[in-house]
């Protein structure tokens, strides 16, 4: 069954080791932040260090793995359509809002609706790591500068994940205007056994 994450929300559930996660671009230009978290365990994580040292490069794809912090293999990507995704950035926060948009009221923020949905399972705003930014379409320059720019997803775009441990996973619609080109879509995603 397909599941619907509405624009600039979240959501968090559990996944069995061997199941397979399908996240999925409908429309198309629309990025996901992904944390994830040992089930059994929430204070092994998600660790974009890890994965970007054991795996040696920054553009995380098919047959890559998604480590912890423990240096276990917590996800492998078994199929991505679209190819290009963002393990650098931290999920938009008010205060990313603040500092980087000069934006004065509430915002939505990735930050928020991770740790919103995550409080079910007993996690705190100061235990979400880096997310894994799927489609999050992110150049750097020979200098290091990077450029955040809109995804190169098309409608349609997946990347399907196998989980390796059991696992509590949180999914966001992203709710950065710059990440998404400046419009906000829905996420779908499905758990296939």
């Amino acid at each position: 069954m397909i599941c619907k994450i509405e624009k600039q929300s979240g959501v968090a559930f559990t996944l069995k080791k061997g199941q397979q996660l399908k996240v999925i671009d409908p429309i198309g230009g629309q990025v996901s932040d992904m944390v994830l978290f040992n089930a059994s365990d929430t204070r092994e994580k998600i660790s974009s260090g890890k994965t970007l040292d054991f795996e040696e490069t920054i553009l995380i794809t098919t047959n890559h793995y998604l480590w912890s912090n423990r240096s276990n293999k917590m996800m492998r990507i078994l199929e991505d359509t679209n190819g290009r995704n963002d393990f650098l950035l931290a999920p938009c926060s008010p205060e990313t809002f603040k500092i980087m948009y000069n934006y004065g009221g509430y915002h939505p923020s990735c930050f928020e609706n991770l740790y919103t949905n995550l409080k079910q399972f007993d996690i705190q705003p100061d235990d979400v790591p880096t997310a894994f930014n799927i489609f999050m379409n992110v150049q750097f320059a020979a200098d290091g500068k990077l450029s955040v720019l809109p995804p190169l997803s098309k409608a349609g775009d997946f990347v399907l994940f196998e989980a390796e441990m059991d696992l509590i996973v949180a999914l966001t619609a992203c709710s950065a205007e710059d990440s998404n080109g400046g419009r906000f879509k829905p996420i779908h995603y499905e758990i296939l056994e």
